[in-house]
């Protein structure tokens, strides 16, 4: 079966074309950092309007690539949520009505299962069960995935979320919008200089909270003021060192409550290189397994939501077309899903 994945939720527009005999086909991406770098952060409105502009253009680019036509497509999964209400819309409407017209079942997706399921499509996938460390935008959780949809969650953010203290960290910092890959890449000439806390790190429970952390590098910012760039780039090595820590510590916790060897990693923070390091160190002392999807799959992308959408199609019994009503749900809490 060959389906069409929809990508909508946020920023970037995704379209992909994944086979399940033969695998990911092709895909193709526009990401609108460039427009919203201006204002510092994401425009709703001029998200959904640019994503009208792109979803035409990209599907049929995408099946160029893959050298099919739109009566190829059996089935077309897309993003119902979360994400913004607008962009949502965007790629659930246009879903939805070229379903119709080619009387193909539609697939709904929740955005996180898409990041959640990312690692499955590289070769040598980790095999249920595992545990997953979801870090994506305002989302950080640990979760043990025993299936497509057998998800139990073990720990949340009770407040930011990893990928929002970067970006915060980042504009205190001065580096501008998207925050967390210039943070990242500036902690690259920082040196140790600082102590910054580790939250609930001893906490005994799997839950995140970076909120404080992000108030402590306010404090060293005010304290150093003017800011010069060894001491922006000492404050962004030991800001990614006290998250990384955190991370990889409520990771290895989480192999050890749920008695699991298969750790994986996905989201926008699962691409950072100390994170990717930490974790290597950590499971190989522990003689577990971490998987990744390739730094393409950790940012929102299509590709993720077709592999998705396929493996949902394929638990289900009935793949006879809908009646093609939608909506999107902006908030949409993970642990709702259900097995196919």
């Amino acid at each position: 079966m060959l389906v069409l994945g929809v990508e909508s939720s946020c920023d970037e527009t995704g379209i992909a074309l994944y086979d399940t005999d033969k695998g990911l086909l092709a895909h193709a991406l526009h990401s609108q950092v460039e427009m919203h770098a201006e204002y510092g952060g994401v425009v709703p409105e001029l998200a959904s309007r640019d994503h009208i502009r792109r979803i035409l253009p990209l599907t049929e680019a995408t099946l160029k690539d893959a050298n099919k036509t739109l009566q190829d497509i059996n089935a077309i999964a897309y993003t119902q949520g979360p994400g913004l209400s607008g962009a949502l819309l965007v790629g659930t409407s246009f879903a939805e009505a070229l379903a119709y017209s080619l009387q193909v079942p539609t697939i709904s997706v929740h955005h996180l299962e898409g990041h959640l399921l990312a690692p499955l499509l590289e070769d040598n996938p980790p095999q249920f069960p595992f545990v997953a460390l979801l870090v994506s935008g305002g989302h950080s959780q640990l979760m043990r995935v025993d299936g497509i949809g057998e998800y139990e969650l073990l720990g949340d953010t009770l407040d930011d979320a990893a990928g929002e203290a970067f970006d915060k960290t980042a504009k205190l910092l001065g580096l501008g919008y998207p925050g967390g890959p210039a943070l990242s890449k500036l902690a690259q000439t920082g040196k140790p200089n600082f102590k910054l806390p580790r939250p609930l790190l001893t906490s005994g429970d799997l839950n995140f909270s970076f909120s404080g952390l992000k108030t402590s590098v306010l404090t060293l910012v005010n304290q150093h003021q003017p800011l010069d760039e060894p001491t922006k780039a000492d404050i962004a090595y030991e800001f990614q060192e006290a998250v990384t820590e955190v991370l990889t510590t409520k990771c290895m916790h989480a192999l050890r409550d749920t008695g699991l060897d298969n750790l994986i990693v996905s989201g926008g923070v699962g691409a950072n290189a100390k994170l990717r390091e930490k974790l290597n160190v950590a499971t190989k002392r522990r003689g577990c397994k971490v998987s990744y999807p390739r730094l393409e799959f950790c940012t929102d992308n299509g590709a993720m939501i077709a592999f998705a959408g396929a493996m949902r199609l394929i638990a289900m019994q009935n793949h006879e077309a809908g009646n093609y009503s939608f909506s999107v749900k902006p908030r949409w809490n993970l642990n709702e899903l259900q097995a196919p």
